[in-house]
């Protein structure tokens, strides 16, 4: 092609910023005309009102930005409209797209999506994967329709999960990884060389978008299934429970093989503590007090010791 394809891409966070640069640079495939992307939020304890990452970049690079709190408005349709773009290329933008804003491009919308479809349709990906013990992910590049990722594959890419990784840790692995598929696979679909293929719908897994909720530690289960969930919920919403009735986040951890106990009962462990659980126990590495800041088990039990011989709880 003699004139590079007109790109709309919508996105949002880092892992869409990544991305986001490849298709800046100059040797791209596409001419990105303008970038849709969440409204800006409040951030911290202050709830600065904070544009996305990238927003962030689009500005940096001279890119029209639109920021719509629904892509349903006719208005909002219009303005993506006349943007006249060939192709669509969407990354965790964090909204479904319908079927008027699918419509609008010529050769339709590509998703890069954090994970290996069609295990793990959805929001949340990358820590369902840790969560589920699984020992790979990846990215995959596939056609958007009508429904939550079920459109038909282009190309994925294999990444190992390591037994330490964290959703912080993963996902910038992902985003470059997703980064280098789009490069290499949107020359030839723009060509029409590539053969999108159906998604094997008996190896269909999903997850939803997790809530400050989800972080709450289910101590009945086993040792290994918590210190995996503790992993994925790192670093939002992070795993949490319930202490003299303050939150009490466990923010790293490791599991141990012992003997049975009562579920939530906390255990001296040398310096630091470990708490019992449905089978076997979870050494606690770094915790967070509610209204404290962030400190090694050792130093916390310093502080406060009676935490050894305590229960932590479910939130009633």
């Amino acid at each position: 092609m003699s004139a590079k394809s007109r790109a709309l891409f919508f996105g949002t966070p880092e892992f869409a910023a990544t991305a986001l640069e490849e298709l800046l640079r100059a040797d791209s495939a596409v001419e990105v005309v303008g970038v849709v992307t969440q409204p800006d939020r409040p951030v911290g304890r202050k709830q600065v009102l904070t544009p996305p990452p990238v927003k962030r970049l689009a500005d940096e690079r001279g890119v029209p930005v639109l920021q719509p709190e629904t892509l349903r408005r006719r208005s909002v349709i219009a303005d993506l409209a006349r943007l006249e773009p060939d192709v669509g290329i969407v990354a965790a933008y964090g909204k479904i797209l319908r079927t008027a804003v699918l419509a609008l491009p010529t050769l339709g919308h590509l998703n890069v999506h954090a994970s290996l479809l069609p295990r793990w349709r959805g929001a949340w990906p990358i820590g369902a994967a840790i969560r589920a013990g699984d020992e790979e992910t990846g990215v995959t590049i596939m056609q958007l329709d009508d429904g939550l990722d079920t459109g038909p594959l282009l190309a994925s890419g294999r990444e190992p999960i390591y037994p330490d990784d964290t959703t912080r840790s993963l996902e910038p692995r992902l985003a470059r990884l997703g980064a280098e598929l789009l490069r290499e696979t949107l020359p030839a679909y723009l060509r029409g060389d590539l053969q999108p293929q159906p998604q094997d719908e008996a190896q269909v897994t999903h997850c939803r978008a997790v809530e400050k909720a989800d972080g709450q530690i289910d101590w009945s289960r086993s040792a290994a299934e918590i210190e995996r969930h503790v992993r994925a919920m790192t670093p939002w919403p992070s795993a949490w429970t319930t202490w003299q009735g303050k939150q009490l986040r466990v923010l790293r951890a490791h599991y141990v093989e012992r003997g049975g106990g009562v579920p939530g009962m906390v255990v001296p462990a040398g310096r630091g503590a470990e708490v019992m659980t449905g089978e076997g126990a979870l050494a606690l590495d770094y915790v967070q007090l509610e209204g404290r800041r962030p400190s090694p088990i050792d130093w916390f039990v310093n502080g406060y010791r009676e935490l050894l011989g305590s229960r932590v709880c479910f939130a009633e």
